[in-house]
C-alpha cells in the first residue's frame, strides 16, 4: 500500500554531536555581533563606540587615581547578583520556577535592617552582620517554603505565586518608607518628610583594609558559597536528587525519592540565600530603599540561564554582566547623548542574539528537496 503522507518541506531537527569548541565560538560570535549592533546604535546617537566600550569594559579605572573606589562599587553590585543567580539556579535545576527573587531580596533586606536597628549598640559588628544575614535567610526561606508547600499540596502555580509576592514585598517596603510614626524604626526622626535612616554602625558591612581599597567580607562569603553550591550539586545526594527531579518527577517517584520533600527543601534553600543576599546588601549600602534590589531578581534569571545553571559559569556571567552595568554608568558620563540605561538595552540585545545562537546549537533547519513529480504537480495546480 502506498504511503501518501508527504514529508514537510521545512523541518526543525535536534542537532547531535556539536563539538564544544564550536559551541564556544558561536556564543563568542553572538556577543561580538551584539556589541556590533550596540556600536551601530551608539554611532546613531553621535557617540564614539570605541571610546564608549573602552570606558565600559574598564569602568573608568585606566589612569584613575581613585580606581579603588570603582572596584569597591563593582563588588557591591557583583555580590548580590551572584548570590541571587546561584540561588535561582537551585530551583531552576529541578524545574521549579522561582520568579520571586525581587520580593525575597526585599524582605530579606527588611529583616536584616530590623536586626541592625534593634540589637544593642554594644553588639560586636561581625556578630550583628551574621545575625542580619540569618534573619534575612529565615524570612526569605519561609517565603520559599510557603510557595513550595502550596505547590505540592494544592497545585498552586509557583511562577504566578512568586511573581505576585514580588509586588507584595515592594508595597511592604513602600509602606515602611512612607509611614511616619513613632513605631517605625526605619525612618529618620529629624526629617519632616518620610526618609529611610542609615542603619547603625554595628550593622554596616565589615571591611578589610588593603591600602586604600576596602574589601567587604561579603565577597569572601560569596566565593565560599560558590564552592559550597558546586559541591552540593555535584557531590552530594541532595544535589543528585535535584537533578533527577528536574529531569523527570515520575522517575524520581518511581525510584523512591520523596519528591515533595526535595522540592520544599530546595526551594527553602533557594529563597533563603536570596534573603541573605538582601540582608548583606542593606549592610553594604547602609540604608533601605525600594530600589535596593537593583533588579537582581530579574537579572539573576538571565545570568542563571546564560550559564546553563552551572555555578562556575554563573560566576563568569555575573562578572561580565556587572562590568556591563557598572561600565555603562561610567561610560555615559563621557558620552552626553547616551543614557546610563543603555546597559539594559545592550544586555537585551546580547540575550536576544545568544538565544538565537542557542537555538542553532540545539537544532538545525532541514529543507527537503522537492522531486520532479512534486514539481510537475505544482505546475499543474498553477495551470488549473
Amino acid at each position: 500500500m502506498r504511503n501518501n503522507t508527504k514529508e514537510p518541506l521545512i523541518r526543525i531537527v535536534k542537532r547531535e554531536g556539536l563539538k564544544k569548541r564550536y559551541i564556544a565560538l558561536l556564543y563568542a560570535a553572538s556577543v561580538v555581533i551584539a556589541l556590533g549592533v550596540g556600536a551601530i546604535l551608539l554611532f546613531s546617537l553621535e557617540a564614539n563606540p570605541g571610546e564608549y566600550y573602552k570606558q565600559m569594559f574598564t569602568f573608568g579605572t585606566i589612569n584613575n587615581r581613585f580606581a579603588y573606589l570603582q572596584y569597591e562599587n563593582y563588588i557591591k553590585e557583583f555580590v548580590p547578583l551572584l548570590i541571587t543567580s546561584l540561588a535561582l539556579s537551585l530551583a531552576f535545576k529541578m524545574k521549579f520556577w522561582n520568579i520571586g527573587g525581587e520580593g525575597q531580596f526585599l524582605l530579606g533586606a527588611l529583616a536584616g535592617a530590623t536586626v541592625a536597628f534593634m540589637v544593642p549598640a554594644s553588639t560586636n559588628q561581625f556578630v550583628t552582620i551574621i545575625l542580619m544575614t540569618l534573619a534575612g535567610a529565615v524570612v526569605g526561606g519561609l517565603i520559599g517554603l510557603l510557595t513550595s508547600v502550596l505547590n505540592v499540596k494544592f497545585g498552586t502555580d509557583e511562577t504566578l505565586f512568586t511573581l505576585m509576592l514580588n509586588y507584595i514585598a515592594l508595597y511592604i517596603m513602600m509602606f515602611f518608607g512612607e509611614t511616619k510614626a513613632k513605631w517605625n524604626i526605619f525612618l529618620k526622626t529629624d526629617s519632616e518628610r518620610p526618609q529611610f535612616a542609615k542603619i547603625p554602625e554595628t550593622g554596616r558591612m565589615f571591611k578589610i583594609q588593603i591600602g586604600d581599597f576596602s574589601l567587604e567580607i561579603s565577597l569572601i562569603f560569596t566565593l565560599l558559597l560558590v564552592a559550597f553550591i558546586f559541591i552540593y550539586l555535584t557531590r552530594t545526594k541532595h544535589g543528585y536528587e535535584i537533578s533527577v527531579v528536574g529531569d523527570s518527577i515520575n522517575t524520581a517517584r518511581y525510584s523512591g525519592m520523596k519528591v515533595n520533600k526535595i522540592i520544599c527543601r530546595t526551594m527553602f534553600l533557594s529563597a533563603a540565600l536570596i534573603g541573605a543576599a538582601g540582608a548583606l546588601r542593606v549592610s553594604s549600602v547602609e540604608s533601605l530603599s525600594t530600589s535596593i534590589t537593583n533588579d537582581v531578581g530579574w537579572t539573576g534569571i538571565i545570568v542563571a540561564w546564560l550559564a546553563k545553571l552551572n555555578p562556575i559559569g554563573i560566576v563568569i556571567v555575573t562578572a561580565l554582566i556587572t562590568i556591563l552595568q557598572c561600565g555603562c554608568v561610567t561610560a555615559s558620563v563621557s558620552a552626553n547623548n547616551v543614557d546610563s540605561h543603555f546597559a539594559d538595552l545592550l544586555q537585551g540585545i546580547i540575550l536576544f542574539i545568544i538565544l538565537a545562537a542557542d537555538f542553532f546549537i540545539r537544532f538545525k533547519i532541514v529543507i527537503r528537496k522537492r522531486n520532479k513529480s512534486e514539481k510537475n504537480t505544482s505546475e499543474k495546480e498553477e495551470t488549473v
